[in-house]
């Protein structure tokens, strides 16, 4: 749109719907301006509406500046089916509700922006549950799910989304609020048209339409026929919003199996997986999925789950095949008899678990699909476009045989899974889409590959929807009959083509707006930090990022802490991602490296790094932020905080240099006036409290003997260096000392490093990378030595440790920073590798734990919850992620309301309800301040237990030697 166009678009938006629900800030457009496909267009303006009332309003105002309306839910979306110019409305953010669930006539109402496990907790509560469920169930929608008519895994015995819908509360681009069903569209003079229309192509639509379950593809206009008594409701799922947008659904429940068994099957090749589906489809089984060795060996690349996959069954390829029952055998004996009848002789092996944590442990392979596969095994992009074929199941085993021979033609490469036993194969190909060259060759096999699913009975989609990566291909597969019918119905659905333009009718090109794509001029250069996964690149590491929204997920998992708190798509990982790449695009975002849209949409990134491990291809938001801001403030004045809470190694230090001054300080800065005038000038938020200095840090209390390496510990194992980190060394000495005692309880000899050191954590965190390198340089010059003879070097504090462990990210071509990455353990984990005697008493007690972030994101609590077992601690662990205070996050004035949040969502209650006998645990200064300030707990590190368990050991008369606390 020309630039008076949209100033005249937004006008109209703001004077008919309000400021609060409409969103033309150029952060909020750019997050909007993809989904999870290939395709990017940044729109003209964001609406998350109230209810069907603002819809309306941006429906008139569309019609009165010609402006294209796409609907958008999760936007996880894959084909680009909601994506494009005009108005994007993101009915995920306030249209969200479950309305109601009738558990008599099984159905639930609900909004187009609830998301499916919303619906199914819901529905739970009933015995039911909604039958389709794609893998992106933590994260989808409705509304998506209608639009693409979604299916997933169980659809094999529960049918489609279209098969479950029973009524639409749906807007007409003109207007008009109509409620179709199974025998209308609820407006008689609507009927009679479509009708009159419908019976000009009633051959057609018998003969190329409906011909199997997963034929996705275009309108299903065979719902039409009076044969299916003119399903309107069948007609418009799957429409993708191109007919009209949905505001409410009634849809139908089914019960949930009492006892369900997983059935896994392992075969030669996933070819002969293929073949064998459908028979074990025809017996009975809920899922028939399958997927490829190729899917498990990308799995295990990624951080964390090399060793993903050990309970599968030998083989090269596997079927999941879930069967239930009125009870636990007989979901056992149904699988047995649908094995034996269904697949003798050529099942490699099998499998049958029933265990709860172990079923759900292998779906984790499964379902990782959508997002492991968008990188190959050695780290190649693999890219959506031909993603979602599908065949009748019995030519599934062929189909897959020469597609993989098509690709073999092309030089590409694929990773094949999908939903076997309905022949759905869902595929992602490592093409080069950022050559002219390469989006050639992309046309080219997507073209062929269009025939060849055609050549198959098939179709170009089974439950992703065509959108802009397939609508182009349709007349490959249906006859000009069928096409012309598909535009007669868009043209009395809405016949000014507002809805949704370039999908299923008059398509847009399947190589214009791709994204990354030739021809962009990027904004890039040589970042700070080595990226070595990313060639070096910025832009290349910001496109990690594919869109499958596992950030969005507010239920599980620990991203991301900002948008769980507000709901914004710019605070996700994904959003930010868009942002930075439009930023990086040049194009719709001012300002480049100085961009105060970018700096605003960073600014509530908590850096917990939970994207690093738990986002399926690793992007890693906390080093782009600091990235970022390292270029954004080069060479201008800082926000104050940078300089307070960023240097606050520096400040600790001089405070601590002498004894009382650390006491005139602490004194200080108790009294209210004092401290409201500190935090005003150092930008720190009123509401914090501040933290006090310690008069006597961890190094001149230990002395001389543990800079050496004490001998108390002679005769046992070699000398360990405590890494003495700023909050140990300068604010919690205390906790240093009892580490120091159990390690030499253990038999370690503790040694410190030759001389003052930080990991320049707090410098890294603000985009100060070169005071950063510079700290990380004089840690390596004090551990050289200590690093050359071998040692291992401890860290209490997880941030920290983890700062050290990625030393070659900020100098890669110092040797001792890739030999620290090899020697730095965490406390937990070199108690847990203690072999000798056990010098703790049992504890007996409950915990309630919070696992640093950083600690959760790049290590595990594996070690933690190990030596707590072997001290009877059960440690409860908070599973929300970050804690909210981040460092220099929850101090920084501004974020008060989403550190508040974030530790609200778990943290707080649970300690709060937590018993005085109950251990709070929090290895992170951070998470013990966060408890401290906002509950009045004291949280204890790992350290702090294993002391008193030695002191426990040692009073009940075993000394150190373990023998009292054998004993015990």
């Amino acid at each position: 749109m020309a630039e008076a166009d949209t100033e005249r678009l937004h006008r109209a938006l703001h004077a008919r719907l309000g400021r609060e629900v409409v969103r033309t800030d150029p952060a909020a457009r750019a997050a909007h301006s993809s989904d999870a496909s290939i395709y990017r267009h940044v729109p003209e303006a964001v609406v998350t509406p109230r209810d069907d009332q603002d819809v309306a309003g941006v429906l008139e105002v569309a019609r009165e500046t010609g402006t294209p309306v796409r609907a958008r839910g999760g936007g996880t979306s894959v084909a680009g089916n909601a994506i494009g110019p005009g108005v994007v409305l993101d009915f995920s953010d306030r249209m969200d509700r479950v309305l109601e669930v009738d558990p008599d006539a099984r159905t639930a109402t609900v909004q187009p922006g609830v998301v499916l496990d919303d619906l199914r907790d819901a529905a739970s509560e009933h015995g039911l549950t909604f039958g389709p469920d794609p893998s992106t169930h933590s994260r989808c929608t409705l509304g998506g799910m209608i639009g693409n008519n979604a299916c997933g895994s169980h659809s094999v015995a529960r049918g489609t989304t279209a098969e479950n819908t029973v009524s639409l509360t749906h807007l007409l681009a003109d207007g008009r609020s109509l409620t179709a069903d199974g025998s209308g569209f609820g407006d008689p003079e609507l009927d009679r048209r479509v009708q009159q229309w419908r019976d000009g192509h009633l051959a057609a639509f018998r003969t190329e339409l409906g011909r199997f379950s997963r034929q996705v593809s275009g309108y299903a206009l065979h719902r039409l026929l009076p044969e299916h008594r003119f399903d309107a409701v069948g007609a418009l799922v799957g429409s993708e919003s191109t007919l009209g947008l949905v505001t409410e659904a009634t849809v139908r429940l089914v019960p949930v199996p009492r006892a369900t068994v997983l059935l896994v099957v392992g075969f030669a090749d996933v070819f002969a997986a293929a073949e064998a589906a459908p028979a074990l489809a025809a017996e009975g089984a809920l899922t028939v999925e399958g997927m490829a060795s190729d899917l498990l060996e990308a799995l295990r690349t990624r951080p964390g789950r090399a060793d993903e996959g050990q309970d599968l069954p030998a083989g090269q390829g596997w079927l999941y095949c879930e069967f239930g029952g009125a009870s636990r055998e007989e979901a056992r004996e149904a699988a047995r008899a649908a094995l034996e009848r269904a697949a003798p002789g050529q099942a490699a092996t099998s499998l049958l678990v029933q265990e709860p944590e172990r079923v759900r442990a292998l779906w984790r392979i499964r379902e990782s699909g959508a997002g492991i596969v968008t990188r190959m095994a050695d780290g190649g992009a693999a890219w959506p476009g031909w993603e979602d074929s599908a065949v009748p199941p019995q030519n599934l085993g062929p189909y897959l045989k020469e597609l993989y021979a098509l690709m073999a033609e092309h030089g590409l490469r694929g990773v094949p899974f999908g939903h076997f036993g309905e022949g759905c194969l869902h595929l992602r190909v490592d093409h080069d889409l950022g050559s002219d060259r390469g989006l050639e060759r992309y046309r080219a096999f997507t073209t062929e590959a269009a025939d060849l699913v055609a050549a198959h009975g098939g179709s170009l989609s089974g439950e992703h929807g065509d959108g802009r990566a397939r609508s182009e291909l349709l007349g490959r597969m249906y006859s000009p009959q069928v096409l012309e019918a598909f535009a007669g119905f868009k043209a009395i659905m809405d016949p000014d083509g507002l809805l949704n333009p370039g999908v299923i009718t008059d398509p847009a090109p399947l190589d214009t707006a791709v994204r990354p794509g030739p021809g962009h001029t990027e904004l890039d250069l040589t970042p700070v930090h080595a990226l070595a996964s990313d060639g070096g690149s910025l832009s290349t590491a910001v496109q990690r990022c594919v869109g499958v929204g596992a950030c969005r997920d507010v239920r599980s998992g620990s991203m991301c802490p900002s948008f769980k708190a507000t709901g914004d798509e710019v605070h996700s990982t994904r959003g930010r991602a868009r942002v930075l790449s439009e930023m990086l695009h040049g194009q719709s975002i001012p300002g480049g490296w100085r961009s105060t849209e970018v700096r605003d949409a960073l600014d509530l990134c908590l850096s917990c790094k939970a994207c690093a491990s738990e986002c399926p291809v690793n992007v890693d938001m906390a080093t782009y932020k600091a990235e970022f801001l390292y270029h954004h403030h080069k060479g201008r004045f800082r926000p104050v905080a940078h300089y307070s809470i960023g240097w606050l190694p520096v400040w600790s230090r001089l405070v601590t240099a002498v004894r009382p001054l650390a006491g005139v300080v602490n004194a200080l800065l108790r009294r209210p006036r004092v401290a409201a005038l500190a935090k005003r000038l150092g930008g720190i938020e009123p509401r914090r409290d501040m933290i006090s200095f310690a008069g006597r840090p961890l190094r001149r209390a230990l002395g001389r003997t543990a800079r050496a390496g004490d001998e108390a510990g002679a005769g046992g194992e070699a000398t360990v260096v405590l890494w003495p980190d700023t909050f140990t060394n300068f604010h919690e000495p205390g906790l240093g000392r009892d580490a120091v005692e159990v390690l030499r309880a253990l038999g370690h000899r503790v040694a410190l490093p030759e001389g003052s050191v930080c990991c320049g954590l707090t410098w890294h965190s603000t985009g100060q990378l070169d005071l950063a390198r510079a700290a990380l340089r004089r840690a390596l010059d004090a551990l050289e030595n200590q690093l050359d003879a071998g040692l291992r070097v401890v860290g209490l504090e997880p941030s920290c440790t983890v700062m050290l462990r990625e030393a070659p990210d900020l100098l890669p071509e110092d040797r001792r920073a890739h030999l620290l990455r090899e020697r730095v353990v965490t406390f937990a984990e070199l108690v847990d590798g203690h072999e000798g005697p056990w010098p703790f008493a049992e504890l007996g007690a409950d915990a309630v734990a919070q696992v640093h972030c950083h600690q959760e994101a790049k290590g595990g609590y594996g070690a933690d919850r190990r030596v707590l077992e072997r001290l009877g601690v059960d440690p409860g662990v908070i599973r929300s992620g970050c804690c909210g205070l981040a460092g220099n996050f929850g101090f920084e004035r501004g974020h008060w309301e989403v550190s508040q949040a974030c530790a609200e969502q778990e943290l707080y209650p649970r300690v709060r309800a937590a018993g005085p006998d109950t251990y709070v645990l929090a290895d992170g200064f951070s998470c013990r301040t966060q408890i401290r300030q906002g509950t009045g707990r004291e949280g204890s590190h790992l350290a702090q237990v294993l002391h008193t368990a030695l002191v426990r050991a040692r009073e009940q008369g075993g000394g150190a030697d373990g023998e009292g606390a054998a004993r015990a």
